[in-house]
């Protein structure tokens, strides 16, 4: 079987490059946390509810950012984690005549206790 210089350096690139992206990946840190929180809890600290949808504004070491829920039955105080669907900026509800400069859409809510 003949392999031509051409397709053996392409083969070595290609491994070198999946390599190095492997092994970056594996450097790179596992967990985002701000005041030992993962990204995708927080405390709740203020709460709106619609039609279909529970709006809560969440507190993770010092940041407070909004996400909308499935109608969920929430407390203030409440330690919340969150599964993201989509992430949108400068959101408009028109059913709060309101727009918020960031919103996460969740698929699925849980109180942690």
């Amino acid at each position: 079987m003949k392999i031509s210089f051409l397709s053996l350096m392409a083969l070595i690139g290609c491994l070198l490059f999946n390599s190095a992206h492997v092994m970056a990946l594996h450097h790179e840190p596992q967990n985002t946390q701000r005041s030992g929180l993962p990204d995708n809890e927080g405390k709740v600290v203020n709460i709106i509810d619609t039609t279909g949808y529970t709006y809560m504004e969440l507190e993770n070491g010092g940041n407070r950012f909004w996400i909308a829920a499935p109608t969920t039955k929430v407390n203030k105080g409440d330690h919340i984690r969150f599964v993201e669907d989509m992430v949108m900026t400068n959101f408009t509800s028109k059913t709060l005549n309101r727009t918020f400069s960031t919103l996460i859409f969740v698929s699925s809510t849980e109180v942690k206790k």
